[in-house]
């Protein structure tokens, strides 16, 4: 509607193992400026857990998530790989979360202020797609990527792009990076597609946990409303993990869906023809020149080889 609101902004962290996606911490940021700040803020004691995170509340949103993804793995949460959307993907960023021991996936922005070393020029992430182009490098896996390749940033961290195609708009692309560099693009993509799992806890959190519909208006409330919030869906998380529900039959859905293994012609000629002598064992009332005729049909219908 084109009108500011006065608010605050979730910044969430999860952990996930590509089948489980559990929220672990979470800042609420705030702004940096005291008259855009909504509420008094008291209670500004670094030596207390509501202290530091109203100075955390006032940091840029890189730097609060930074610091999340290292609280986390200070108390024991195993990771490899960060993903992230574009909001927080710049070079900087990468180059933090390389420091921390970890490897970051996430989207970029097709900006023009930001620039990439490629065989040993500049470019933006537009003008290199189109450097690109012209060097005829197209994927050739298909319609999952159009292009890849290796970059370094200015502050010397190597990247490794691939431009996705969008299909939601055929003359649109994404671009996905990675510190990760020996990863193929395949892998890449998959890896940022686990992103989505934040999206649905979102979801889940907002349409049966009340994560937006709080009457508390304080901020250590909110802060406890979202603790109490993650926690709950955490157990819940953890409880659908744990069961095992045998009235379903979803198994046989991934069970058809297999690929039929390849048989040799040879096998399968002498399982029909075994199995037309027995049959003709156990009936022999049927006339034998019909079962010879089944026989002479099937071979007949056989593909020919060249």
């Amino acid at each position: 509607k084109g009108v500011y609101v006065r608010g605050y902004r979730a910044l969430t962290l999860g952990w996930s193992d590509a089948n489980t996606f559990l929220p672990v911490n979470f800042a609420l940021m705030s702004s940096g400026k005291a008259e855009n700040q909504l509420g008094p803020c008291l209670k500004n004691d670094q030596r207390t857990l509501a202290g530091q995170r109203r100075n955390q509340a006032r940091t840029k949103m890189n730097e609060a998530a930074v610091d999340l993804v290292s609280q986390a793995l200070q108390n024991g949460v195993p990771a490899q790989y960060v993903l992230f959307d574009s909001w927080y993907s710049s070079p900087k960023m990468f180059d933090l979360i390389n420091q921390l021991g970890l490897d970051g996936v996430g989207m970029l922005k097709r900006s023009k202020k930001v620039y990439y070393r490629y065989r040993k020029r500049l470019y933006s992430v537009k003008t290199l797609y189109q450097r690109l182009q012209t060097e005829g490098r197209k994927s050739k896996e298909g319609a999952t990527y159009q292009y890849s390749c290796v970059v370094e940033s200015l502050s010397g961290v190597e990247l490794k792009l691939v431009f996705v195609s969008n299909r939601h708009h055929a003359n649109n692309y994404l671009v996905l990076a990675t510190t990760k560099t020996s990863l193929r693009p395949n892998e890449i993509i998959q890896l940022y597609g686990r992103r989505w799992q934040i999206e649905t806890y979102f979801k889940a959190a907002k349409q049966y946990l009340r994560f937006d519909q709080t009457q508390v208006q304080k901020y250590d409330g909110l802060c406890g409303h979202l603790a109490m919030v993650m926690m709950t869906y955490d157990l819940l998380a953890w409880q659908e993990r744990q069961e095992r529900d045998d009235r379903t039959i979803g198994d046989l859905f991934y069970i058809m869906g297999e690929a039929m293994p390849d048989l040799n012609i040879t096998e399968v000629l002498v399982w029909f023809v075994k199995t037309l002598q027995e049959f003709m064992e156990d009936e022999p009332i049927i006339p034998r020149n019909l079962l010879e005729g089944t026989v002479n049909q099937f071979i007949k219908h056989l593909p020919q080889s060249v």
